[in-house]
Order: C-alpha cells, then structure tokens, then sequence
C-alpha cells in the first residue's frame, strides 16, 4: 500500500476521531517521516475510539451482572446461621498495614492505555499528541488509614503516594506559517497522590463479594519532564496544562480497576480457602451466605450457612441459636459454629465408613498390657489363645452415627460402638474370638498449639450392651469385662482419639492457611455452639508474593 492511500486511512480516522480540524490543518507537503508520525498518532486516536465504546458495553454489562447476581434469602436468614465469621477493627488495622502491598500491585499490574489528544494553539494550528508505553517506576507511600463505617463501607485513605511514570511522547503540529512537524520523545511525570478508597460488602452469588469502584485520586503534584528538557519552554508548558487532566483520568480509572479487581481476588481467595477447608473428599460445608454480610464500627461479619454436603444426604437447618452479643470484639478473628454442624459432619461420615479401625501388632499389644496383672493375663490367654499379637485384628466401628453435644466443659460424644477381635493362628480357619457392642459417653476438649490440634478425653463412660466370646459362653465372668471396660477408657479411647488428631491438623494446616500466621488460638464451648478466637500475622512478604504469584 502506498503512503498517500495509508495517509487517506489515517486521516478518516481522525475524522471519525474528535479531530476532525487535523485534516485540513495538515494538508500540506509531509516527509515520509511525517506521514509515519501521523499514521501512530491516527491509531493511538483510532485505539481510544475503540476504547470508548466498549468502555460503554462493558459498563452496561457490569449492572446487569450486578443487577442478576443479588442474593435472595429466606423469611427469618438468622435462624438459618450455621456459621459466623467476625473480624474485628484490629484486624482490619493489621491488614491495612499490608495495604501497601495491595497497593504497590495495582499500580504495577495496571494496565496503561496509550493517552491521545489534541489542542488548538494560536499561531500553530492544532497539536495533536500521543502518549504511549507509560509504565510505574519509584513507587512509594507514606500513610495509610482504615475507618470502618457503620452499614456503609470500609474507608480507606492512602496519602502521599508518589511514583515516576515514564512512557514515550509524540507530537505533531502545523500552522499557516509553519511545516508540519512530527516529533517522539521520551518523557517522565512526577507525581504526588492521596487516594481514597470506599469499599462495599455484600452478597453475590451467595458469597462476600468487596467491591471498591468508589475509588478517588487526588493529585497533588503532576510535573512532565522531556527528555533532556532540550524542548521549547513553551512546549513543556503547553503539554503539561492539557495532558494534566487526561492523565488524571486515565489514571483514576486504570489504577481503581485493578484495586477493584484485587479486592475482589482477595475476597474469592478467602472464600475458595474456607470452601476447601472444610471440604474432605465427598463431604463438604455450604458455606454460602446466610444473610447480607455487615459492617460495624468495631468489626465485620458475615453469616453463612453451614449445610453439610454429602452425596445424596439432605441437612437442614432452621433454629441457629446465634446472636451478636456470643462474640465478643478483642481478638481480630472470631468462629462460631453451631451444635448441628458437627452433628452433621459426623452423620456424614458414619454414611461414608469412616468411623472404622483396625488395630494389630504393637498397637494391640499396647491396649492389652496396660498393666501386669493376674486378670490380664487370664484376659490375654483366654482371648488370644496363645496367637500372637501380629496374628491378631481387633475391628472397630460405629453401629449408628455419633450424637455431639456441645457444652460448657467440653464436646460430648455418645456414641454405640462394637468392637471384634480376631486371631489369624497359623495353619488354621480365621476365629472370631471376642464381640462386644457398648454405648460410650465421652467428653473432650480441645485446643490448638504450635500447628497442632489437641483432643484431650477428660471422662468417659461405657455401659455393654453386647458381650460375647468364645473362651466363656455363659459370659458370667465379671473380671475380664471391668479388664476391658478399663482398657478401653484408659487405652482404647485415647488411641481412637490419637487417630483423629493428625487427620484434623493436616486439614488445619494444609488448606492454604501458610499465608497467616495464627496466633494464640482457643477453642471455646458452650451450650449448644462452639467459638474458635485468634489473632494472626502475616509472614514477611507472603501477601505480596501471593499477590503476584495471582497475576
């Protein structure tokens, strides 16, 4: 394509464009210089015509999402609370501390359009102009502040931002008196920033969603530099009064986007954390919203559900015992759980057979000779019966599914349990050799300490309902069962808890929570609800290597 046929392109363009003047005022003779000049710039105006009109769609699209997307909840939400998650002013003070971080990557992730534009100047004629490759270096902020309003948002003000934007600069002008002349140079701004962000919560698709579009710039300072400053005074000037206002602009939209779209990937991160933390295999937690999540003066809280999900296991829930006033505001983080969650859960996996365990070998061993007696070993031979403990299975399972009460002292597990054992003699048929289904009530407490959860059994009671074995048919011997009775609660339920515990720390601990760094965690029950209090921290760095590990 010749260069007159691509110089009649980009002169539609511009009539398209808001310089439909650039015509008639550069219709004179153009080196092929000019002409390549000419043709960035007409793109550059092309490209923000463009931008502009699906700017337009796109913020159509945006109500309608949010129009389609509010949440709809039943006629009394409260009562359908599973569980609530607070987080208080201190908290927000500690993340407000990373703020910068969040900041920092907003700039550095924007994405700058190249900033067109055009301006009449007395003698020249029109200068059109074109800034491209704009990029964010020397980064810094002073002072950061949080305010938590009151059914309103989360306020945010960051003052004195200051950064170096850098990019390219070209020009071109004509005049009745004048050549045209089409000019690229580099450029840097230096500039001076508050910013002021008002984020919302509310609920979208049944999550917490933040959304910080009410976001302002305030500028301070905004001085252009050319390269060398070997450029006319008055050129300087002339640039810096009009280019000021578009560079606002663009400034505001592009760096409120991405703090929009960062909280936002925040938000989704936590939720998706929760999900997953209390997501095992096929049972799971919705933790969809129960109600609109609230902004108080002193913390925030959101309300959800709690549902156990569970193949074709239906939960319901509709009388949550929850009120505000069960939490207190001192620590930065706060769970509640009610009571019917983990009786749910243990449904749950009463269905999916995982309350069943087998114990041989020196774990068998151990729960036989808890003491050297005249009746345990009279209980050993006649049980065994001379096979060893490698030869021998003891099997243990739940006959229905556990009923968790919680109170003040603890969690009380009652629950019916039988207990086979088997032996393996060399040479000869499997024997079962001891049945025994019994109801025991146990009470635990637990805490949580160096990444480690703690299940400590502080009472327990066993009444059998069943008893058989081999060795005594008329099962008149009173002696080995108080034997049993015993072992089972010294031994056997400490060793069926020791079980749960490691399982129930790797879940803790490997959901994505190396982000935090928990801090004095205690694990309260009351009368039909439970409470997990905490403070956290964040490691060195690890907010802002998420952040940009997410990009």
């Amino acid at each position: 394509m010749s260069f007159d046929n691509r110089r009649k392109q980009v002169m539609s363009c511009f009539e398209r464009a808001p310089l439909g003047g650039m015509k008639a005022a550069l219709a004179g003779r153009e080196s092929v210089t000019s002409q390549r000049a000419l043709l960035r710039l007409g793109m550059l105006w092309a490209g923000r015509m463009r931008l502009g009109s699906s700017g337009i769609f796109v913020g159509i699209l945006l109500v309608l999402v949010h129009t389609a997307a509010a949440c709809e909840f039943g006629p009394v939400p409260d009562r359908a609370t599973g569980i609530v998650c607070r987080m208080t002013k201190p908290a927000a003070l500690l993340l407000n501390q990373e703020t910068a971080q969040v900041i920092q990557a907003a700039f550095r992730n924007a994405n700058f359009p190249n900033i067109t534009g055009e301006r009449s100047v007395r003698l020249l004629g029109k200068v059109a102009y074109g800034l491209s490759n704009i990029q964010v270096n020397d980064l810094s902020i002073e002072q950061s502040e949080v305010e938590l309003k009151e059914n309103d948002a989360i306020d945010i003000a960051i003052k004195n931002v200051t950064a170096v934007f850098k990019g390219t600069l070209t020009y071109g002008y004509a005049g009745a008196w004048f050549l045209q002349l089409f000019h690229s140079v580099d450029f840097e701004i230096e500039s001076s920033i508050d910013l002021q962000i008002n984020i919302k919560l509310m609920c979208q698709e049944d999550q917490v969603a933040a959304d910080a579009s009410d976001c302002y710039l305030s500028f301070h300072k905004l001085t252009l530099h050319l390269q060398g400053d070997k450029e006319p005074g008055w050129l300087k000037q002339l640039f810096t009064d009009f280019i000021s206002f578009t560079l606002k602009f663009v400034l505001k939209r592009e760096v409120c986007n991405e703090i929009n779209y960062l909280a936002q990937v925040l938000a989704n991160y936590v939720h998706d954390l929760a999900a997953n933390f209390v997501r095992d295999e096929d049972i799971g937690l919705d933790i969809s919203l129960a109600s609109d999540p609230l902004i108080k003066a002193n913390y925030l809280e959101s309300h959800h559900k709690g549902l156990v999900m569970y193949k074709n296991y239906s939960d319901v829930f509709s009388d949550s015992v929850f009120s505000p006033s069960l939490l207190s505001e001192s620590r930065m983080l706060y769970f509640w759980l009610s009571e019917h969650i983990l009786n749910s859960l243990a449904s749950a996996a009463f269905l999916d057979e995982r309350l069943v365990m087998n114990i041989s070998g020196k774990k068998l061993q151990a729960l036989f000779e808890i003491e050297d007696t005249e009746v345990q070993q009279k209980a050993v031979q006649l049980i065994f019966q001379g096979t060893s403990y490698n030869d021998s299975v003891a099997k243990v399972w739940s006959l229905t599914h556990p009923e968790i009460s919680l109170q003040p002292e603890g969690t009380v597990v009652k629950s019916l349990v039988a207990v086979e054992i088997n032996i393996f003699p060399p040479g000869e048929e499997p024997l079962m050799v001891l049945y025994m289904e019994k109801e025991i009530t146990v009470t635990i407490q637990a805490a949580y300490a160096e990444k480690k959860l703690i299940l400590q059994p502080l009472d327990s009671r066993i009444e059998f309902k069943v008893f058989k074995w081999a060795a005594d048919p008329s099962e008149n011997d009173q002696s080995i069962r108080n034997f049993l009775q015993k072992m089972i609660s010294v031994v056997g339920i400490p060793e069926v808890i020791s079980r749960i515990e490691p399982a129930l720390t790797s879940l803790m601990n490997s959901k994505g929570l190396h982000l935090f760094e928990i801090r004095n965690p205690e694990i309260i029950t009351r009368k039909g609800y439970l409470i997990v209090q905490l403070d956290f921290s964040f490691p060195n760095h690890l907010l802002l290597d998420f952040l940009q590990k997410g990009f």
